[in-house]
């Protein structure tokens, strides 16, 4: 094949680092929006982004050009950084070390959008814990919990 092609679903998943500095409800259009212009400055193409107060959800078409842990890194660092512009409540925002990154596949696009839009509502129901330990199961990722919830 003379050139390279894909079309790679991911929906990632990393969460706050200090609860003291939540992501306040006036702030997360334009998070979401800012995250989206370090996913297309990356060459990927963010779909969309959503989250509560405490984790984010970032749903977008990878591009061949990178990898997921070097893309999550810039969507953290840049956000991390442009959101402590925003006030003194974010003096000691930070986002944890780790991520969780899943692939989609076309089938199952319609759906995780649907997941990701309705956050506020799911978490009504489920823990932030909760759900990423149910993510992990559905995928089949090999975790040790004791490891998951520290910096």
């Amino acid at each position: 094949m003379a050139q390279s092609l894909s079309k790679l679903y991911v929906h990632i998943i990393f969460h706050i680092k200090n609860p003291l500095s939540p992501i306040l409800n006036q702030d997360k259009k334009e998070l979401y929006a800012y995250m989206g212009s370090i996913i297309k400055d990356n060459g990927s193409i963010p779909i969309l982004i959503n989250g509560t107060s405490d984790h984010v959800h970032v749903l977008c078409v990878m591009s061949k050009n990178i990898a997921l842990a070097k893309l999550t890194e810039e969507i953290k660092r840049h956000s991390s950084r442009w959101i402590k512009t925003r006030g003194i409540h974010y003096r000691l925002f930070a986002w944890q070390g780790g991520y969780a990154g899943f692939s989609v596949s076309q089938s199952l696009h319609d759906r995780t959008k649907q997941y990701i839009e309705n956050q506020e509502e799911h978490h009504k129901k489920r823990t932030f814990k909760e759900e990423l330990i149910a993510f992990l199961v559905e995928y089949g990722v090999e975790y040790n919990e004791e490891y998951l919830w520290t910096d």
